[in-house]
């Protein structure tokens, strides 16, 4: 696993996030759209993805998931999925959508985000977590970052 600095990345991923909100809130104007993930983070080191938050009503999400499944996207595998949370991944690029029930635990994302951004110190510890994980395996990799995801959430 390879990381690039925020001057290889964030400004193409801030880019692509215009991008996508032009299109989410064509098909769907009500919902929520937010930029989350390293890449919506200053200073933070990323592989180059972008993830984006997509908010909806709970009533509202396998219909929404279907129509963002036609902007070039389909469901990811072997990742959660529930009545709450559906991810999406595109068919062309590095980005997913994290389609999200409106006040569900899944709001996490944002919640995540924000703390980063509130806190450069937090920021340093994501970075040398992830420079870290160069080298290993995708999945060695995703149970370390959620384990410090779940320390940031945890503190009060």
């Amino acid at each position: 696993m390879k990381f690039l600095s925020p001057d290889q990345y964030q400004k193409a991923c801030h880019e692509r996030f215009d991008y996508y909100l032009n299109q989410v809130r064509r098909l769907l104007p009500a919902a929520r759209v937010e930029h989350v993930g390293a890449s919506s983070v200053p200073g933070a080191i990323s592989k180059g993805d972008l993830d984006i938050l997509i908010g909806v009503d709970a009533h509202e999400l396998e219909d929404s998931a279907r129509i963002l499944l036609t902007l070039g996207f389909q469901e990811k595998r072997n990742t959660l999925r529930t009545a709450e949370l559906c991810m999406l991944e595109s068919t062309s690029e590095d980005v997913a959508f994290q389609v999200v029930a409106i006040g569900s635990e899944f709001e996490c994302f944002v919640d995540f985000r924000d703390r980063l951004r509130a806190s450069p110190d937090l920021v340093v510890q994501y970075n040398v977590l992830k420079k870290s994980c160069e080298g290993l395996s995708h999945d060695e990799y995703r149970e370390k970052k959620s384990t410090f995801i779940e320390h940031v959430l945890a503190q009060v």
